[in-house]
């Protein structure tokens, strides 16, 4: 079985467990909703997950090898009890083993890391998700030169994990300009919105990634990403769907943002 890739929003900081014991508050409960459904829209639950988040960069390809990870709590100003979330999931070094070499015989060079912990765009989204902690997980960082089209050569070469029970799941956001926060969706970001999904969901695969990698050609693009750190996990989901057909799998409004989710294979 081949499982689909995923691009998935995580939202705000600890933004789902804000009151604790409560519901998410209205404006993130349909976010929260959609990624306590991934797991069972799969065709089959994966036996790990291969996640690369927008909070993590190194000069190479960097894996998380350790079994386990401590919880990095990489937001500031948020309830004291948002410091003390946990979700003890395994690690997963054999799958940071194989992507290590996949990404070597493509070319490239890649590190190895086992102390740093969990970021928020790994355990927030995964605490929803996967509320067990019981599919094992390996981070992957982005490169720090931020180039679109390195990012996906680096999902295509990857992309035989997907037969081997392993989820590709990059954690981002599809809009993110923190200066731009309001109570109501901007013409501009539904305008962004809609050209980044005709370029994500192009059924022509050699268009959809010369479009994702051209992405700054999009209207309102640097609107939507001053800088594009939680826009590069589409690029690995994307170059990983390969050829496969592409989906907004979700969409929403929080903070005054228009926010998609997508789907390959």
């Amino acid at each position: 079985m081949t499982l689909p890739t995923l691009f998935v929003p995580h939202g705000g900081g600890p933004c789902f467990f804000m009151n604790p014991g409560a519901e998410p508050d209205p404006m993130w409960r349909p976010m929260h909703d959609y990624l306590a459904g991934l797991i069972d829209s799969l065709p089959e639950r994966p036996r790990a997950i291969l996640m690369v988040s927008g909070h993590w960069e190194e000069a190479a390809v960097t894996l998380h090898h350790g079994d386990g990870q401590p919880l990095l709590y990489d937001y500031h100003g948020f309830p004291a009890h948002t410091y003390a979330l946990q979700w003890p999931a395994s690690g997963a070094p054999d799958v940071a083993t194989r992507a290590g070499e996949l990404l070597a015989q493509a070319g490239f060079a890649t590190g190895m890391e086992q102390t740093r912990g969990w970021d928020h765009g790994v355990f927030i989204p995964m605490m929803v998700a996967v509320p067990g902690a019981d599919i094992p997980v390996a981070q992957m960082s982005l490169r720090r030169s931020l180039d679109p089209a390195e990012h996906l050569a680096i999902g295509r070469a990857l992309a035989p994990l997907r037969d081997e029970g392993v989820l590709i799941l990059g954690s981002g956001m599809s809009f993110h300009n923190l200066r731009e926060r309001g109570s109501r969706v901007t013409p501009a970001t539904d305008r962004w919105d809609a050209a980044l999904a005709d370029a994500a969901t192009d059924p022509d695969p050699a268009g959809r990634m010369a479009r994702l990698a051209d992405w700054e050609s999009l209207p309102e693009a640097r609107y939507a990403h001053p800088r594009e750190e939680h826009l590069l996990p589409l690029m690995v989901a994307a170059g990983a769907g390969g050829e496969d057909p592409a989906r907004v799998d979700w969409r929403g409004e929080v903070l005054g943002w228009t926010v998609s989710a997508y789907r390959f294979g």
